[in-house]
């Protein structure tokens, strides 16, 4: 893992710390959230850029989109924005919960159609005597 007192970074030391590919790196790059320097053909990131990295990465386990991530990343970067920059980040965190409730609630009663399914295909091999063997 990298160093966080570390002041430069490439991009496989920022890959291998982060769990991603050079690629994904590249497209976080293309979508205006990391902005290396270059040395010859190589990226150099900074302290900078692997924070952003961090937060870009702890957004998309929350479920937001890059758009979002960009927007937070960006007010994060903006002391002065402190408060505007805590609210936006409540709403989006509000709306990932919404979405994340609402989807847990469609598993929940996935789940409690499939518990009636097998029960039926349990009493429907029973009335057939055919006891059901464990698997």
């Amino acid at each position: 893992m990298a160093e966080p007192s570390k002041s430069t970074y490439t991009i496989t030391e920022l890959a291998r710390e982060f769990g991603l590919t050079p690629r994904a790196i590249r497209f976080y790059e293309e979508a205006g959230l990391l902005s290396p320097r270059r040395q010859g053909r190589q990226r150099v990131y900074t302290q900078r850029d692997r924070t952003r990295l961090k937060l870009t990465q702890r957004g998309k386990r929350l479920g937001m989109s890059l758009a979002e991530i960009k927007e937070l990343v960006t007010m994060y970067e903006s002391p002065r924005d402190t408060a505007p920059q805590l609210r936006r980040y409540l709403e989006v965190l509000a709306l990932h919960r919404r979405d994340i409730e609402d989807r847990m609630a469609d598993l929940q009663a996935t789940m409690a159609e499939i518990g009636a399914y097998e029960a039926e295909a349990r009493a429907l091999l029973r009335d057939l005597g055919d006891e059901e063997r464990p698997a």
